[in-house]
């Protein structure tokens, strides 16, 4: 009976702290420390921490520590990272239909983008992410894009003739960019400072934060306020890694995730204003684009991707965003 009670005790010590073991998930993204996106992230991971009385842990991983875009979605297909604050051209290239959201001149502002993607379609785009291996826990914002460059301000779309202007791997945006006269150079976004000083390319476009906190303004003259095409940050899970969890830590995470979201569009709606008046401090000479000339020579890839393969979608987004 000794050996009975010893043996059970001994059980009971060894499997408690199991039941109560502490759980710590990694979270990749490719932005720096001072970004909207680590920002976010950090605060996704206290309410992780907070909501599950430390139970639950979440390692923030900057800088493309955990890999480019690229590699992190391979990898949360895989398993092999837990959860990514993601761009839209990688994702793209799991879930094609991501690249709708990027459709030249779609929404008509920040809010616009949210509403709609809070909606039918974007719970469409979470089912097909989720068939694809991720699971969707937010759509972060990554703002409206511009274009900056080292020649001359682009005043209208003949400006951009000849120009080499850099983009993420997204189908949309060099779509966009060839429509408007320019030639489209895909690269990694860890590889554009390098291209941009020496002069592989003559100009990208990215949302002002990107602009900003990669300081760009420091190899590039000039700054066009295009705002041709909306981006969007998923906030994602990996399937493989979700489908372990108990029903709790799920809760867990979603919760936090819609804190995070929220707090994450609180500092989108505040940074454009802050962005541009940090970029004016730097000497970069700013403009505004024709926005009417410029919607009017982008429609052609609105059209393009409204008849091609993911057409459906593309209808769909587009009906929704411009609803009123």
């Amino acid at each position: 009976m000794k050996s009975l009670l010893f043996l059970t005790l001994s059980a009971l010590t060894f499997w408690a702290p199991l039941s109560h073991a502490q759980k710590t998930f990694v979270l990749g993204h490719g932005s720096p420390e001072d970004s909207p996106r680590h920002l976010s992230a950090v605060r996704f991971a206290e309410r992780v921490a907070a909501h599950s009385g430390g139970a639950l842990q979440v390692s923030v991983l900057p800088n493309a520590k955990a890999g480019d875009d690229a590699a992190m979605v391979a990898a949360l297909v895989k398993g092999s990272l837990d959860l990514s604050a993601n761009s839209q051209g990688a994702m793209s290239a799991v879930v094609p239909e991501y690249a709708a959201i990027g459709l030249p001149y779609l929404f008509s502002s920040l809010i616009r983008a949210w509403d709609t993607l809070e909606g039918p379609v974007g719970k469409e785009l979470a089912q097909l992410s989720a068939q694809k291996g991720l699971i969707v826990l937010g759509y972060w914002d990554n703002g409206f894009r511009h274009m900056t460059n080292s020649k001359k301000p682009i005043f209208a779309v003949a400006d951009l003739k000849g120009m080499k202007i850099r983009t993420p791997p997204d189908p949309v945006a060099m779509d966009l960019i060839r429509a408007l006269g320019a030639q489209p150079v895909s690269m990694k976004f860890s590889e554009l400072p390098k291209a941009l000083r020496s002069g592989e390319v003559d100009g990208q476009e990215n949302p002002l934060s990107n602009i900003y906190t990669s300081k760009m303004y420091e190899v590039q003259r000039y700054l066009t306020l295009t705002g041709h095409m909306y981006s969007v940050t998923p906030f994602v899970a990996s399937k493989v890694v979700w489908d372990r969890l108990s029903d709790k830590d799920r809760s867990i995470l979603r919760v936090s995730a819609r804190e995070a979201t929220d707090y994450h569009r609180e500092i989108a709606l505040k940074e454009e204003d802050r962005q541009l008046y940090k970029l004016k401090a730097t000497g970069i000479a700013i403009n505004y684009a024709n926005p009417t000339e410029f919607a009017k020579a982008a429609e052609v890839v609105n059209t393009k991707w409204s008849n091609g393969e993911i057409g459906d979608f593309a209808r769909k987004l587009i009906a929704a965003a411009r609803q009123r």
